[in-house]
């Protein structure tokens, strides 16, 4: 019988980031993005299913057999801790782990700009961290977490599904609820924050109405709230919180958006190309007067003008920081002209004039 503790201890032999559970296939990983197949046996129905059984137990069991997905966490002896996902596919049983660090990142090591630690230096308003599954959100939210914890005495109340990060207590009193374990949704655990005397407040997702209605109402009544979105940039991610309401509130949300929204940091993960691992590249988006205008009167579009204009006041576009993260030696050039917005703007750019006139002017900054 295949033994879930055997197979995540290989995944984190490995280094692999993620490992996938499908019937008639030996378990998959996940290594610096390439997927390889481990030398385990098939994995058949009942082995599945003993699988996901082995980590919720029966009654959750059976909820997933109806449901037909369930999300949770689970961990091995060593400590190491897992997101999973279990689903049907084929009317079989699959999973997906995605392994979670037990060490939370400083936003230094993690290669972000600096302007993302003075974000955590913020009294109030909404801070949405954006970018595809596995792009990072988690640990780019625990590593601000982090460094507020270093700094401040807050209290501070996340609601995740499932939690991810083990948060200890520092200077900060942190709680930490799971959807499902201790409260059944995202909405109800947001109604009933308020009561509970938080200075800040991460929520993992705002995935409906209700959630995203319940984060910017939390937001405007003086707290810093934390959350994320599935969107791929700054401007797509405002289009897309006020696209979740109904027509006729639109300009109510656009106003209040532009009241409480912060900054937008949006991110992607590249393959390092100076050592085994991976480096976020990342648009961000703060919210000066200017942004608050295009939200509040619907011009949207003028956002990424907005973005390309104020590098100094520490907003970048995507394409600048994939950009400078090849210039730093960071990712290679292939890699950085393919996921460019503009791949032959991009590929006139990283000429090697352009790498030495970059590393001038980061010697001149450093100076």
């Amino acid at each position: 019988m295949v033994n879930v503790k055997t197979i995540l201890a290989s995944a984190i032999e490995q280094g692999a980031s993620d490992v996938h559970i499908n019937v008639g296939m030996p378990p998959i990983m996940r290594t610096n993005t390439e997927l390889y197949a481990t030398d385990m046996p098939p994995i058949n129905n009942a082995d599945a299913k003993q699988l996901v059984l082995s980590m919720v137990g029966e009654e959750k069991f059976r909820k997933f057999e109806a449901e037909r997905d369930i999300d949770f966490s689970t961990r091995i002896d060593d400590g190491s801790r897992f997101r999973v996902n279990a689903h049907f596919q084929r009317d079989s049983i699959a999973i997906s782990f995605r392994v979670i660090s037990n060490e939370i990142p400083e936003i230094e090591d993690l290669n972000l700009p600096p302007i993302v630690k003075e974000l955590t230096d913020l009294p109030r308003g909404l801070v949405v961290v954006t970018g595809h599954t596995g792009s990072g959100k988690s640990t780019t939210l625990a590593s601000m977490i982090g460094a507020i914890n270093q700094k401040y005495k807050k209290r501070i109340i996340t609601l995740e599904d499932p939690v991810e990060y083990a948060l200890e207590n520092n200077m900060c009193m942190i709680e930490q609820r799971e959807i499902g374990a201790d409260c059944t949704n995202f909405a109800s655990g947001l109604k009933h924050v308020l009561r509970q005397d938080p200075d800040i407040i991460l929520v993992g997702e705002m995935r409906d109405l209700e959630t995203t209605s319940s984060t910017i109402t939390a937001a405007e009544t003086g707290h810093l709230v934390l959350s994320t979105l599935h969107t791929v940039n700054a401007s797509q991610t405002v289009e897309r919180i006020i696209d979740i309401y109904p027509a006729n509130q639109q300009n109510q949300i656009r106003a209040m958006l532009a009241n409480t929204l912060q900054a937008v940091i949006s991110q992607t993960l590249f393959r390092r190309a100076d050592t085994p691992g991976m480096v976020p590249c990342s648009e961000i988006l703060l919210c000066t007067s200017a942004v608050r205008n295009c939200i509040r009167e619907n011009r949207i579009y003028e956002i990424p003008n907005i973005i390309e204009t104020s590098r100094r006041m520490g907003m970048q576009s995507m394409d600048y920081s994939i950009s400078d993260m090849y210039f730093k030696g960071l990712i290679d050039r292939e890699e950085a002209v393919v996921r460019s917005s503009n791949p032959g703007k991009m590929d006139k750019l990283l000429t090697p004039e352009n790498k030495v006139k970059n590393a001038k002017l980061q010697e001149s900054k450093a100076g």
